[in-house]
């Protein structure tokens, strides 16, 4: 695991209203127990999409690839953390309420190759991490990301 990062922080929030619709930027949001974010298309409590309910993508890897915050469609943009270090199953504390668990990496798809040709295979593995809501709460921007050990939820 990597260490964790004082600096560590959510840079922006972004609420995702429709398949093809401009991300909607948010001052703070409500991530929901187990669904994700309230209003998000992809808050859901389908097992099978249980653990896509926030994606979360760090400023740092953006810059790598030349894309501004909010462009490959994250949830949650970060500094000060290099998110595709942390294992599935790590817990992180953002804010004073939110816990959200890591599911895995999401997969570049379709859309990250209409970004750029060629951006989808780049992106491998480092498209942003997806998440499951442990416990809720309000987050805002600016809000400290701390990596929680041996947190049972």
């Amino acid at each position: 695991m990597p260490d964790t990062q004082q600096d560590a922080k959510v840079e922006a929030l972004w609420k995702c209203t429709g398949h093809f619709e401009p991300m909607v930027p948010l001052e703070d949001a409500n991530l929901i127990t187990g669904f994700g974010i309230e209003g998000d298309r992809h808050a859901t409590e389908t097992p099978a999409r249980k653990h896509r309910q926030v994606l979360l993508m760090d400023v740092e890897t953006l810059g790598v690839f030349g894309l501004e915050q909010g462009r490959i469609r994250e949830n949650v943009t970060t500094s000060g953390m290099d998110i595709h270090a942390l294992k599935r199953g790590t817990k992180l504390a953002l804010g004073d309420e939110v816990v959200l668990e890591i599911t895995g990496f999401c997969d570049p798809c379709d859309f990250i190759e209409g970004i750029r040709d060629g951006l989808r295979e780049q992106m491998a593995d480092r498209r942003g991490m997806l998440t499951h809501v442990v416990q809720g709460g309000t987050l805002r921007k600016g809000d400290a990301i701390k990596v929680l050990e041996g947190v049972e939820a």
